[in-house]
């Protein structure tokens, strides 16, 4: 068995069989085994080495999965998958029909709680040890795994909160790394990083005051002391707390010296953890790219310009304006809600401030976005990065809703510009004094244009633009959807392709009555296309406008259907949603 240790590991059973000196062994061979597959399918990679020793300790004392075990976000749960009977189809993480990269409850008895956001695990564990509790199941173990960006959030705190004035048999274990997917911030990073270093505050321990027996900090390696002190906790009875130092990226040179960019590093060398190169000489930019440099070169000559992103500095580029001007660009942490109105609070100050956000990370501040921008009519832009289908991050990531949930509110705008040079000048139009709340949305990924740094010119709120004349059916597109349907028109002979108009329609609200008045004027047969949600999106707002005028031809909807999207590339995804370019292709070729 000592040969290979991880191939005879099929349940946390099998793991509780071993003694100390397999148990490091396996570390040792579950960290390789993580390595090696990520190295070549991607993923998730510094969160989970840091955790080896972590995971192999919970599963050994505990009796998951009678015991609930809860990771927070579930970035660092790769080794838990792997002990717990998903070993030998781990290969599988993240793609289309294979496993999740985030904890699932359908997917395995030992994911107790579904997880892709952050600052969950405490409220969801609090759930299930006061509903243990209540059947009487006293000796119940509850566990919430969370890191040190993730327990800042406002979310962790309400759950503390309440868990301190309860008997639950709940433990929350603090992984302390010092970064998230860019490094912690706050005041509370501070006091943990005093606690790391053996600086104890006389009297102002805050979980303590929070009624927690608090333990710590102890080495998050160090599997036999783990072993030891969970072993001893698991006797104590009601709310406890262990704070965990550990190291993100562990056990691979390169993973631990560049935190950030071994999160999740994409294709790498398995043994030295050096970066396969790729030639993108040519390639166009990123479109969170687009939008930091284009920031940095608005800010230079407008000084009234503020970039606000909660944890995202470098998904969302906003890193550029970080360095080039610190004073106007903060990373509030992972802190939705806060970020929102912390914008608005500028706003009401004169300052245009531009919150970068991704758009499924947006929907934790809907109620923000209500009241505090959009009551006020606080002329906040929102970049929404990561809007439509982002790929293998799954369900949890998708930026499908936005504009969903957005489109309800009054005096709210939402633009989609279709191409980078869209992008700049909507941002450019932006610093120039809106009378009203933005929300600017586009994909993740590369863009479509080599040349994007073009003159600006000033964009015109709600209106659209023909693209290509046609004579019977109209195409109206949103956001980078446009170079779907382009392709999807070019596919088709040139009778065909003569019959179709496009319209990239730019603005979901305020949508351009007057061209659509002429559109439906002139066609029998409509099609929308959005890399959004069709309930509620923007061809229902098409389709309202166009029942409140009388049309009563042709209108189909084409968009996300009615059900939530799981892991696999955007070009699968969109194949599946119908909006790839033969989906649309099809579609035309069936309405011709």
């Amino acid at each position: 068995m000592a040969k290979n240790i991880l191939n005879h590991i099929d349940s946390p059973e099998d793991l509780r069989k071993l003694n100390k000196k397999e148990l490091d062994l396996l570390s040792i061979e579950l960290r390789k085994f993580i390595i090696d597959i990520v190295a070549t399918k991607e993923g998730h990679l510094g969160a989970s080495l840091g955790v080896i020793e972590l995971t192999i300790a919970l599963h050994y004392i505990f009796n998951t999965p009678e015991d609930l075990l809860v990771w927070d976000v579930g970035h660092q749960a790769y080794g838990h998958k792997i002990l717990t009977g998903r070993r030998d189809i781990f290969e599988t993480n993240r793609q289309l029909n294979g496993l999740s990269g985030f904890p699932k409850r359908d997917e395995s008895e030992f994911d107790t709680f579904g997880v892709g956001h952050s600052s969950t695990s405490i409220s969801a564990a609090l759930g299930m040890a006061i509903a243990s509790n209540l059947k009487g199941e006293t000796e119940k173990q509850h566990i919430a795994v969370i890191g040190d960006a993730s327990i800042a959030s406002g979310m962790a705190f309400e759950g503390l909160n309440h868990a301190g004035v309860t008997n639950a048999n709940l433990l929350v274990i603090l992984n302390d790394n010092a970064i998230g997917i860019d490094p912690s911030v706050g005041a509370l990073k501070e006091y943990l990083t005093k606690a790391r270093v053996g600086y104890k505050p006389a009297s102002d321990n805050i979980i303590e005051a929070l009624n927690f027996k608090y333990f710590g900090p102890v080495d998050g390696h160090d599997l036999e002391g783990l072993l030891k002190t969970l072993k001893e906790m698991k006797q104590i009875k009601g709310p406890k707390f262990l704070h965990v130092i550990t190291k993100k990226g562990k056990g691979l040179k390169k993973a631990e010296e560049d935190q950030v960019k071994y999160h999740a590093p994409g294709k790498f060398e398995p043994n030295t953890g050096e970066l396969l190169k790729y030639d993108t000489d040519g390639l166009p930019l990123k479109y969170q790219d687009v939008f930091g440099l284009t920031l940095v070169e608005l800010a230079e000559k407008n000084e009234k310009i503020i970039g606000i992103t909660p944890a995202m500095p470098t998904g969302s580029s906003l890193k550029y304006m970080m360095k080039a001007f610190p004073e106007r660009a903060f990373d509030v942490g992972i802190a939705e809600q806060h970020a929102v109105t912390l914008s608005a609070g500028m706003a009401t100050q004169g300052f245009t401030v531009f919150c970068a956000i991704y758009s499924t990370f947006l929907q934790r501040a809907y109620d923000q976005l209500i009241h505090d921008v959009a009551i006020q009519n606080l002329p906040v832009v929102f970049c929404l990065d990561r809007a439509g289908l982002v790929g293998e991050d799954g369900a949890t990531h998708h930026g499908v809703f936005d504009i969903a949930y957005a489109r309800p509110i009054p005096n709210l705008m939402i633009a989609a510009p279709r191409n980078e040079v869209e992008l700049r000048n909507l941002l450019y139009t932006a610093q120039l004094g809106l009378d009203a709340p933005m929300i600017i949305r586009y994909p993740r990924g590369r863009g479509v244009l080599k040349e994007w740094k073009l003159p600006y010119e000033k964009a015109e709120i709600g209106k659209a633009e023909c693209l290509k004349e046609g004579s019977e059916i109209a195409i109206l597109s949103l956001g980078n959807m446009a170079g779907n349907v382009e392709m999807a028109i070019e596919k088709l002979n040139k009778e065909d392709r003569d019959k179709i108009a496009h319209y990239d329609m730019k603005f979901v609200k305020p949508l351009d009555k007057k061209i659509l008045n002429k559109i439906f004027g002139k066609f029998s047969k409509i099609i929308t296309v959005e890399d959004g949600v069709i309930q509620g999106g923007f061809g229902s707002a098409i389709l309202e406008y166009a029942a409140s005028t009388g049309f009563k031809r042709d209108l189909e909807l084409l968009g996300i259907p009615d059900k939530f999207i799981e892991q696999g590339s955007v070009d699968q995804l969109q194949e599946m949603a119908k909006i790839n370019v033969q989906g649309i292709q099809q579609k035309l070729e069936s309405m011709i």
